[in-house]
């Protein structure tokens, strides 16, 4: 059962903070994300990841080590490995399909003059240098989501097509480079990705109920300490890059029509008047919203977590706050749902894609 405190959130006039529309809409920059530096490879005959062939390692290093030439973030090394793994699982195909016959190559590009001749798609390091250029050529992609990032080169029908990819790539990167790393934690936040459990920043803060309705129990974001709001809204700006303050995304700011985002009741409203999208398949990052009531959430105010892990079997994991029955509740919890008992996912787009 949801606990009732879920659903509160402080008026914005409670944090006594102004918050300029200005930087809600402001463009994203880019160039200030720091996605870590390109790693090296590292790969020699007794490389072995399980589940890949010598010849799948081989191109995977090949891709890695093109973007290394190009000064690629270690997140755009992944990018490329995992489009690779969704076109053509890292083999250098010789042939197409229905969509794209003249298809070949580590990415399947075209034979359409924009990725060099026949011989250069069937290269493993030249196709890989092709796509990362393009790659590169995308304005933000660093903040896109990695699926977006990869469609907005390949253009395929699905543009999350290869978001089952991901954790293969980063699995891959890890494993040929010269050195560990993590995108998290760092200002390129992934979008689309959990974060690392309770990483919630204020986790040892006082409640309302401890320190009363007031400025001392309100989070930078201007919702409660510890509330599921409050989580949410921080994964929300973690997701898009934005994991210190000046915060992006701010419960009194939010809205373009300058009501505040409030309470798990209003955060599918909220979603509406912002234009973004929300539907009913889980996607890892989105925000799960439960109205009044539903899945045990509270009967007046409803509750919001966000998805961490989609299952195959037509499940998914979901963490937030308060979610938990008293004496626990006011604290992280994961659970295991059925994709039919929220009432809706909430997407987060990107800067770019909502220009």
């Amino acid at each position: 059962m949801l606990s009732t405190g879920a659903a509160v959130a402080v008026p914005v006039v409670l944090t006594g903070l102004v918050f300029s529309m200005l930087l809600l809409l402001a463009p994203a920059k880019p160039a200030a994300a720091d996605c870590g530096p390109a790693v090296s490879v590292v790969i020699d005959g007794s490389t072995k990841v399980d589940g890949y062939t010598q010849e799948q390692l081989k191109n995977a290093a090949a891709i890695m080590g093109a973007g290394k030439a190009q000064d690629l973030s270690v997140n755009g090394q992944v990018i490329s490995v995992m489009v690779a793994l969704g076109e053509s699982g890292l083999r250098v195909l010789d042939s197409g399909d229905g969509a794209g016959p003249d298809s070949r190559g580590l990415f399947q590009q075209r034979d359409n003059g924009a990725w060099g001749s026949y011989a250069d798609r069937m290269n493993p390091t030249t196709s890989a240098t092709n796509f990362i250029k393009a790659l590169k050529s995308v304005t933000g992609w660093e903040l896109l989501e990695p699926t977006i990032a990869g469609n907005r080169v390949q253009r395929n029908a699905d543009p999350y097509h290869y978001q089952k990819y991901l954790p293969e790539a980063v699995k891959l990167v890890q494993a040929l480079s010269n050195s560990k790393f993590s995108l998290r934690g760092s200002d390129c936040a992934v979008p689309g990705q959990s974060g690392a459990g309770d990483d919630y920043p204020w986790k040892n803060s006082p409640t309302w109920l401890q320190a009363g309705a007031n400025a001392a129990s309100t989070s930078p974001l201007g919702m409660y300490y510890r509330e599921c709001v409050d989580f949410a809204l921080w994964r929300v700006n973690q997701q898009m890059g934005s994991t210190k303050a000046p915060f992006k995304f701010l419960n009194g700011s939010f809205r373009p029509d300058g009501q505040g985002l409030g309470s798990a009741l209003t955060w599918k409203a909220g979603w509406d008047a912002k234009g973004w999208d929300s539907g009913s398949t889980p996607r890892v990052g989105a925000v799960v919203w439960y109205a009044p009531g539903a899945g045990g959430a509270d009967p007046n105010f409803g509750h919001v977590a966000v998805v961490k892990e989609v299952k195959d079997n037509g499940t998914y994991v979901e963490e937030g706050y308060n979610g938990n029955p008293a004496p626990a509740d006011h604290s992280y919890y994961t659970r295991t749902v059925t994709n039919t008992v929220p009432s809706a996912f909430l997407y987060l787009p990107t800067p770019e894609e909502k220009k």
